[in-house]
This record gives C-alpha cells, structure tokens and sequence, in this order.
C-alpha cells in the first residue's frame, strides 16, 4: 500500500524488486533456518535503510507479535520488543504482501506472528532454554542463536479468515516444540490448511521450516544481523 504521494528510494527499490520476484523467485535457492553464519551486526542507519514496517507495504496485513506480550513459550516479553510493528527487508515484505493478495482472492489473510527479530530477544531465548533446563531445543533446532529472524528475512505467520477474523485450524498453537507441529504431520482439514499457507508462500519465493508449519524464510542478497529496537 501506498501512503501519500512522495517518491521514496523504497517505492523505487519496490518495483524493481516487484520485477524481479515475479521473474525469479521459484528458483531461490532454499535458506537455512536456524544458526546463520557470523554475520555482522548492521548499525542504525543500515538497519532503518534496509528494513521496512510490513504494514507499510500491505496495511492488510494482521500483526501480532507474540514476543512484545507474555503470550509466547517463554512467559515474558523479550528485550527489543517494545512495539507490535512487523519489519522485514524490503524483499521479503513485498513477497509477503503478494502472498497475502493471493489469500484474499480465495477468502483468507496473513497474520503475522513474528518477523524480523533482534539479536538481543535470539539471546534471550538461548538463556531461557538454558536456564529452565530445555537445552534439547537447541539441540533440535526449536531456539536458534544465530536466527534467521535476525536477519529480518523470516516470518512467522498463520491463516485468518477475512469474513471473521478468526484464525484457521492449523493443528498446534504457535511455538509447539513438538512433531505435531511439524508441517506434514497433520490430517484432513489442517492438512489442507496447512498446504494452503504452504503454497502460497512458496509461490512467492518463501521457504517453510519442515519443523514450524508457521516459520517461512526468504533469501537476500547480502544479509546482516539487526539488533534495532522495534518500536
């Protein structure tokens, strides 16, 4: 969505990106989900240079952030959450919102339950895991120290029904370590829910994590670590 009518180097980039997803995307190479290389960490002007408030691209996108209340596995908020704004590199986000336009063609919309993710909330995960004795999911790739999240090209997302609101059967709740979550291990109508949020995902260059039926990943050139605020 467009706010205005001041050309900004972000529309700019937005069609030339637009361009280029439609031609290329189904044959990104797919990323690696958790414990990304050592990246360096980008500073505040990179960080406001390169990512973007998903809502600014798509004000129908529905956000939620599980990590910014106490509503997530850890029973707190986590450091740098201080907002319920969605930001992803510019990439991403317009892939996001071309997913989205899909879904509201067959009846349903994206709600975003996280996306780029701070360094310092990735750390306070790890100490969690540490600290109540849950290092298994370290191990088993649930809580990743270096995340994808961090370098803003992952979102967490699930289905909603456009005429409610409400969100789709999609088996688990978010953030279920568990195989129930993993995305083919369903039956009937989440199956089917699943493969729909799956779809169109990958339809637009979106990779899913076999483990996370919410987690997708997308891949950039030359990604960097953010550790910004959200705000």
């Amino acid at each position: 969505m467009i706010v205005g009518h001041r050309v900004s180097p972000f529309l700019v980039r937005t069609a030339v990106i637009l361009f280029a997803l439609a031609s290329c995307a189904r044959f990104q190479k797919p990323p690696q989900p958790i414990n990304t290389p050592e990246l360096p960490i980008a500073t505040e002007a990179e960080a406001d240079s390169l990512l973007v408030d998903v809502q600014r691209v798509d004000s129908s996108l529905v956000v939620e952030l599980r990590y910014a209340t106490t509503n997530n596995f850890t029973g707190a908020k986590l450091p740098g959450y201080e907002g319920n704004h969605a930001y992803l590199r510019d990439e991403a986000a317009i892939a996001l919102s071309l997913a989205n336009a899909d879904l509201h063609r067959e009846g349903f919309g994206l709600k975003i339950l996280d996306a780029y993710r701070p360094v310092r909330a990735s750390e306070a995960m790890v100490s969690w895991a540490q600290t109540a004795n849950r290092t298994a999911l370290l191990r088993d790739g649930y809580i990743a120290s270096r995340s994808r999240h961090n370098l803003g090209v992952a979102v967490d997302v699930t289905l909603v029904q456009l005429s409610t609101g409400a969100e789709v059967n999609m088996g688990t709740a978010f953030d279920t370590f568990a195989p129930a979550a993993h995305t083919k291990n369903a039956r009937g109508v989440v199956a089917l829910n699943r493969k729909r949020l799956q779809t169109v995902m990958e339809r637009h260059g979106f990779v899913n994590y076999e483990k996370e039926w919410w987690h997708f990943s997308y891949d950039v050139e030359h990604p960097v670590r953010f550790d910004r605020v959200i705000r």
